[in-house]
């Protein structure tokens, strides 16, 4: 059986969901497919999300991931809303949820530690209620 594409939606694709794609490669690759859209894209990934992953994980983001739209990613088996009040309807699956998470963007390193440390659990939860079905 191949591994569920699972991709994290955001407006911009340029934070939350660049993070969560990024650790969902780093921690779920065995699990699944990581991928990241907006329903509008940025010019670049926000700096302080890739400063803070590369100094955390060893994840250069500016060099395996770039802002992309919903058109721009394959068909998902799972939508992961990150709490951006996205609606997705031209988005079918088999399961969708929202993350519910605060945009760090403009904030302390703090208050982005609290964030990706939030996507980290919820990426490996994620991954262990997969390997449950």
């Amino acid at each position: 059986m191949s591994k569920p594409k699972v991709g994290f939606i955001c407006v911009h694709n340029s934070c939350r969901s660049q993070m969560a794609e990024a650790l969902g490669k780093h921690f779920a690759a065995d699990t699944f497919e990581s991928y990241s859209a907006g329903t509008h894209t940025k010019d670049k990934i926000n700096p302080d999300a890739v400063r803070i992953i590369k100094a955390k994980y060893g994840i250069d983001m500016e060099r395996t991931q770039r802002p992309k739209l919903l058109e721009d990613i394959p068909a998902l088996d799972i939508v992961i809303t990150m709490g951006c009040n996205v609606d997705c309807p031209n988005l079918p699956c088999r399961h969708r949820e929202d993350w519910g998470l605060d945009d760090p963007s403009g904030k302390s390193d703090e208050e982005f530690m609290i964030i990706i440390k939030e996507i980290e659990r919820k990426i490996k939860e994620l991954a262990q209620r997969i390997l449950a079905q």
